[in-house]
């Protein structure tokens, strides 16, 4: 039998095209209106897929790659807004937990807690989670050699961090001062704030298989949140996606196999 693939979920087109010029062998799988990449990476079975932007989304992307592909791990890579003290633009958030900061079906049901599940944070993969960490704490210790001295300079990214905690997730793309500050006053562990991975995350939760996040911060979240994004994405976070799923895939062999789906 051969080996499951694993799922790398890109946010932009950027992103996801970086990728695609490092398969050697990608192949084209039109469903659900997406084009899903079959092919290698790094000597690994990978499908490759544009999530889209939002919940929904995310949440379709997740369940074609699960039921129809098989995946045995889904890592999304994208951009985020930072919302924490010090998780700066062009530091790296590994999600450690998700949860989505838009659904609040009280008083039925505790803010943000999913209807009917009990849950409102959802785990990522803790081993993938620290691998993902890992290969970002050495990946980021060059930046110039990473993303080039202009693009540096250009976003004053000196000495980008790593940080890991809670991911949150909502159909909005916040960018004022006064969004942000709400969310860090109702959830003041959140690290940044973003549109797709928790809906993901509970997507892989009801099959059981492992799920991970890592974003890349373009903004703070506030009232410049708009200015140069498009450029961020060009010029830093898709070199940032690519070099860090590179170095993951690489020590994909100590993965442990999981069943994708039931």
């Amino acid at each position: 039998m051969s080996e499951a693939p694993v799922a790398i979920v890109a946010a932009m087109h950027e992103e996801l095209s970086a990728l695609l010029a490092q398969m050697p062998d990608e192949q084209r799988v039109r469903a659900a209106g997406r084009d899903f990449w079959v092919g290698h990476l790094h000597g690994q079975p990978v499908v490759a897929v544009l999530s889209r932007i939002g919940k929904v989304a995310a949440a379709v992307t997740a369940t074609v790659l699960l039921e129809r592909f098989g995946v045995r791990a889904i890592v999304f890579t994208g951009v985020a807004g930072g919302l924490a003290p010090g998780v700066n633009v062009g530091d790296v958030v590994v999600a450690s937990e998700l949860l989505q900061h838009d659904l609040d079906a009280s008083p039925i049901f505790p803010k943000y807690e999913v209807p009917l599940m009990g849950l409102a944070r959802f785990a990522a993969d803790a081993a993938i989670a620290d691998a993902l960490s890992g290969v970002a704490t050495h990946v980021l210790r060059d930046p110039v050699a990473l993303i080039g001295q202009q693009a540096v300079e250009e976003f004053g990214i000196r000495a980008p961090k790593v940080h890991r905690g809670l991911l949150v997730s909502g159909d909005r793309f916040v960018s004022t001062s006064a969004e942000s500050e709400a969310l860090r006053r109702d959830l003041p562990d959140a690290l940044a704030v973003e549109m797709e991975g928790a809906a993901m995350a509970q997507v892989c939760h009801d099959y059981g298989v492992p799920f991970a996040a890592i974003r890349t911060i373009s903004d703070r979240a506030d009232d410049a949140a708009h200015g140069d994004f498009a450029r961020f994405v060009a010029e830093v976070a898709s070199r940032y996606s690519l070099a860090l799923v590179d170095a993951w895939l690489a020590t994909l062999p100590s993965l442990p196999e999981t069943p994708a789906a039931t």
